[in-house]
């Protein structure tokens, strides 16, 4: 009996008819003093309401020597033989007490924490690892309400609810909370189960819960999903900075109270990756973030460059290509705080119990890009190996996404810069049309498209306008619209007519198409429209393969589109192009553009092309500022196409600028049509061009009248060069060829070579026209 409980015998009135000896030990009470007094004598303080009709509880109890003792009590009713009740037998016991039973060693030594709570939330039992996590004795707590025993926050209201929850509905409930806990110095996640207690008859006494500390595999799961929410959030734009900053919106407050991204310089340009750095790095800051606003942590401004030396983290984590952690009291993270707090004073104060630190390299296929930062104050865990691999992980998907935006970036600029060398720099002088022209390259992520455009000077003061669209998008599609570009250029200056230039133009393209093993040839589908307009007839000459028809706005302001009969996009072949020609009063616009001013996913084509043509008729100071007019009146807030947009305003030559004569087919009307140039070149002020006028109108007019058929004609052209055409009605082109010494002929078009600043011939309806211009500037 000496090691037993206490036990008591109560009859029916509530008097003590037994006492044991372990009753004297926890009392003091001997059986003599004890025996025939009422129990209620002996209690310190009234039984709790809810401890009677469960019959078990804790009471305490008065020492003999006054002051107050706490006992596990446990009553069984004992029954007379009349089958009235007789009264109680209770065993008490101290809680804390070891447990004799093998079920008490197994509720005690429980590696979970257990509890046992009355109706009334009140604890009757907690095992030691309870005791440990509230960070008190079993005595302590014993018989107490559970909200006084913990401060309010939203996890013990919580727990508080469950433990109410389960005495209303009589059914057990398991959840998963997170908090802290009285002796914990951090906060944990606990997985809780709770099932309702009762006794022998079926009436319930209390409530039993087990709660499992599930905090590594909260975090895991915390750390999973934040990995899906950066495969999601990072990288939704091609943008590096962006792609950066999406990174620090991961990453801060959820896994950092501070977090930097650094990078290399050359990321940020065009260049390749240079050799791998030496001891001191210097990086670039792109993105930072903290949980206090304004980021007053970081040492280092946005877009500032700075040297990591050789024992930072940073340095070493780029140098050794692994995470680096550091923990507060490690030397070498003492000297990167006192360098951070040196360089940013300012700071200190927020970087006061910075405590850990993670330094992860940015690496995708196999490039090092930068190193980012993750930095605690505030959250109470160091860093640690999980940790460390998690990062990892989402700085691997990170830099993918920085990659991809560096070598978008890079790609975009290779194709810009391609663009624009073969796009026309300086518009050439001619008198035909005064020109202004936009080029918007799209920001989309499909890159660079093979938008272009051009103005190309011709014989006879005429102009040609083109522009043209290159399916696809990046250097490939730049490519093939230099390729197209200086196609027509050639074809330009051999002088076709628009459509049998597009029929050409179409058979080169689908001879380079044939030509090409890769599937997606870029060239198929691209589309052009080539126009020539000539100032003398004041007629524009228009042909499209596949492309949107010009818009043209008369002097008076009227705005309609060209009629055009478009036909196919190039390479597709076997179908011909159609010329439309129309008469333009002086001063018309001429508008040509690409599908991507009025095309777009969601615009309806006609509605912009009507916008296109109110804005053209808008009155603007100057070309220019119609050009931007019309580009903030219909272009797309995002386009996901390349625009171009050329706008011709027409001149005209007058009758006063051109002189024609019809000659007849004799060599002895040759001096008389020389006389007749002189004589004009005398009325336009320009003797002194008439020497060599007269040279080139001798030779010109002799080989139509020799090598050439009727019907033949002179016409000069005074503009800004003067222009000498002569035309006959044979198809037979001259090509100029070295005379012999002892040949009588074949110096006439080498001499008119020299003699003029450039010729050339051109076929018309009727035959050819060999022309030839010399500049009017005086020459000294």
């Amino acid at each position: 009996m000496e090691h037993a409980s206490a036990a008591v015998v109560i009859d029916a009135r509530g008097f003590v008819t037994g006492w044991s000896e372990g009753a004297r030990r926890l009392t003091g009470y001997p059986a003599e003093e004890a025996v025939g007094r009422a129990v209620r004598d002996l209690l310190a303080e009234d039984v709790p309401p809810a401890a009677t009709p469960s019959l078990t509880g804790v009471v305490r109890v008065r020492h003999r020597d006054g002051s107050p003792v706490a006992l596990l009590v446990s009553a069984c009713p004992v029954t007379a033989a009349d089958g009235t009740p007789g009264g109680y037998v209770i065993t008490a016991r101290p809680p804390g007490e070891p447990e004799t039973s093998l079920a008490g060693q197994a509720f005690q030594q429980a590696s979970m924490s257990m509890s046992v709570f009355d109706t009334r939330q009140r604890y009757l039992r907690l095992n030691a690892e309870a005791c440990r996590v509230m960070g008190v004795s079993e005595e302590v707590l014993l018989g107490r309400h559970f909200p006084e025993t913990v401060w309010a926050a939203e996890h013990t209201l919580g727990f508080t609810w469950h433990l109410r929850h389960v005495v209303e509905t009589d059914r057990p409930i398991r959840y998963e909370s997170y908090g802290g806990a009285p002796a914990l110095n951090r906060e944990h996640a606990w997985t809780t189960e709770m099932w309702p207690v009762h006794d022998t008859s079926g009436e319930l006494v209390g409530t039993a819960l087990a709660a499992f500390d599930s905090t590594e595999q909260y975090w895991a799961r915390q750390r999973l999903a934040l990995l899906n929410e950066a495969a999601a959030s990072i990288g939704t734009t091609l943008d590096l900075v962006r792609t950066a900053e999406e990174l620090i919106e991961i990453v801060v407050p959820r896994f950092a109270d501070f977090a930097s991204i650094d990078l290399l310089d050359w990321v940020l340009g065009a260049e390749e990756p240079p050799v791998m750095p030496g001891a001191e790095v210097a990086l670039r800051r792109v993105a930072h973030g903290s949980v206090t606003e304004g980021t007053p942590e970081a040492a280092v401004h946005l877009g500032e460059r700075d040297v990591y030396p050789p024992y930072s983290a940073p340095a070493r984590a780029i140098r050794e290509g692994r995470v680096v952690l550091g923990q507060a009291g490690e030397p070498s993270f003492t000297r990167w705080v006192a360098e951070r707090d040196a360089r940013a004073p300012q700071g200190r104060a927020h970087r006061r119990g910075v405590h850990s630190m993670m330094a992860v390299p940015l690496r995708a296929r196999g490039i090092t890009l930068g190193v980012a930062v993750a930095v605690r104050i505030a959250q109470p865990d160091d860093y640690g190996a999980d940790d460390a691999v998690f990062a990892e992980e989402l700085a691997s998907r990170a830099a993918v996404c920085i990659d991809n935006a560096r070598r978008f970036a890079r790609e975009r600029t290779t194709a810009l810069a391609l663009q624009h060398s073969l796009l026309p720099r300086g518009l050439p002088g001619q008198a035909a049309v005064e020109v202004a022209h936009r080029y918007l390259p799209t920001g989309s992520a499909a890159g660079i498209g093979g938008d272009w455009f051009d103005v190309i000077p011709l014989s006879g003061s005429r102009v040609a306008l083109v522009v043209g669209d290159v399916v696809g998008h990046g250097i490939p599609s730049s490519a093939t619209m230099g390729r197209l570009c200086t196609a027509v250029r050639t074809l330009a200056d051999v002088d076709l007519p628009p459509d049998e230039l597009l029929t050409h133009l179409d058979d080169l393209v689908t001879h380079l198409a044939t030509g090409d093993e890769a599937d997606d040839v870029a060239e198929l589908g691209a589309t052009c429209l080539y126009a020539v307009y000539d100032p003398v007839t004041r007629r524009l000459t228009t042909a499209a393969a596949g492309h949107p028809p010009p818009a043209l706005v008369l002097p008076d302001g009227t705005t309609r589109l060209v009629p055009l009969t478009a036909g196919p996009p190039l390479g597709v072949g076997g179908l011909p192009f159609e010329a439309t020609e129309l008469e333009l009063p002086e001063g018309s616009v001429v508008a040509l553009y690409t599908d991507g001013l009025v095309e777009d996913r969601d615009r309806d084509v006609d509605h912009a092309t009507g916008e296109l043509c109110r804005a053209l008729s808008v009155p603007a100071d100057s070309l220019d500022a119609l050009c931007d007019t019309v580009l903030k009146a219909v272009m797309p807030e995002e386009p996901s196409d390349d625009v171009a947009l050329l706008l011709a305003r027409t001149r005209a030559l007058g009758t006063d600028q051109v002189a024609t004569w019809d000659v007849e087919p004799d060599p002895a009307r040759v001096a008389a049509t020389r006389q007749a140039a002189t004589e004009q070149l005398a009325a336009w002020g320009l003797d002194d061009a008439a020497f060599v006028t007269e040279l080139v109108v001798s030779e010109l007019v002799t080989n139509a009248i020799r090598y050439g058929a009727p019907p033949i004609t002179l016409r000069l052209i005074r503009d800004r060069t003067l222009i000498c055409e002569v035309s006959d009605g044979s198809s037979t082109s001259p090509h100029l060829r070295r005379a012999h010494a002892f040949d009588e002929g074949g110096r006439g078009l080498l001499l008119v070579a020299q003699l003029t600043q450039r010729w050339g011939s051109r076929q018309t309806a009727r035959g050819k026209t060999i022309w030839c211009e010399q500049s009017l500037t005086p020459l000294f």
